[in-house]
């Protein structure tokens, strides 16, 4: 396996992170890290089929491998696309388990998302009742808390991993929008920077926990540009200049031999006496998608209900119409 290699896909922690050489010059930041804090496991990397882990089944192909390298060697963000259900977003989550770098800090896009709310929120009626209630001025800290953005462009000495979550469903104004922050890493917090001298460090909340972060003068600035993974379903194009920022990694449905490491991370403990039938229900997947669009956690829901004793062949309980309602076609003019 090559040594420039910091992401190996093998859904094992290690200690590759530290091996990051440094980034180019153009994309080295100099952010002062003031607390050093440490990261938990992502709560969310439990989606359980059994006991496995999220971030242990996702199976990376060479394709795959590649992109991530670049991206982290190169910080600059990653722009997923490919059909639902093809583990766009389940990538972000495989990088921060294998590389130990914490909680996935995911932004998941609507088409209310601002840029603002992605960095900061500040509750300036809470602080205000507060103030009417004590008759004193309460600390600013306890009323503004990072957004998912924002969290990751704190100074740590590890990129935290960022997922930006189907882009394409945004305002039209979002990517562009985005375009200063992926160059230069920093943003203020107005609100803090207005704050006498004596109060130039303010302790604030981030997105992922309550143990607050310190703050001078409201400016935030990376020390590691975040390993960013957008992803998107190609609803509609994004501008050329959003492009031009991002590497750019489109996942296509996986073929027979990935699908047969997706089932065996997942269901690797079957009983024998039903790997046939799981056998035969991945065989009518293959076959059905070449009808439609399909996605491959319905095949792992398929089998999931196998192991739970439905018997998709020879039930006579259950109906055909079952198999056909969870192998669906994701397209409503496919049937």
């Amino acid at each position: 396996m090559s040594k420039w290699r910091i992401y190996k896909g093998i859904g094992k922690p290690h200690q590759g992170i530290k091996k990051l050489p440094p980034a180019p010059r153009w994309r080295q930041y100099d952010g002062k890290i003031l607390d050093d804090r440490q990261l938990e496991e992502d709560p969310h990397l439990e989606r359980r089929f059994g006991h496995i882990k999220r971030g242990i089944t996702f199976q990376a192909s060479e394709k795959e491998i590649i992109l991530v390298n670049t991206s982290l060697y190169l910080r600059r963000p990653l722009l997923v696309t490919g059909k639902p259900g093809t583990g766009k977003s389940s990538l972000a989550y495989a990088v921060a388990h294998e590389l130990g770098l914490g909680r996935v800090l995911r932004w998941s896009i609507t088409s209310r998302s601002n840029l603002k709310d992605a960095l900061y929120r500040y509750d300036a009626i809470g602080r205000l009742q507060e103030a009417n209630l004590t008759k004193s001025e309460p600390d600013i800290g306890q009323f503004i808390r990072l957004g998912p953005l924002g969290t990751a462009l704190l100074p740590t000495k590890e990129p935290r991993v960022l997922l930006i979550d189907e882009i394409d469903k945004s305002d039209i104004d979002l990517p562009n929008d985005l375009l200063n922050i992926f160059e230069e890493g920093e943003y203020e917090i107005p609100e803090l920077a207005r704050l006498p001298e004596d109060k130039e460090k303010v302790k604030i909340f981030p997105h992922d926990g309550n143990d607050k972060v310190s703050i001078i003068r409201g400016q935030i600035r990376c020390a590691a540009f975040p390993f960013v993974v957008i992803t998107s379903n190609g609803e509609r194009e994004l501008p050329p200049p959003f492009l031009r920022r991002c590497l750019r990694l489109d996942i296509s449905d996986p073929d027979p031999e990935k699908l047969a490491k997706i089932v065996d991370a997942h269901f690797g403990d079957l009983d024998k006496s039903l790997i046939q039938k799981r056998n035969e229900l991945v065989n009518l997947f293959l076959a059905k998608r070449e009808g439609g669009d399909l996605a491959t956690d319905q095949l792992l829901n398929a089998i999931y209900l196998l192991t739970k004793g439905i018997d998709f062949h020879t039930d006579e309980n259950i109906k055909e119409e079952l198999l056909n309602d969870v192998l669906r076609y994701l397209s409503s003019s496919d049937y």
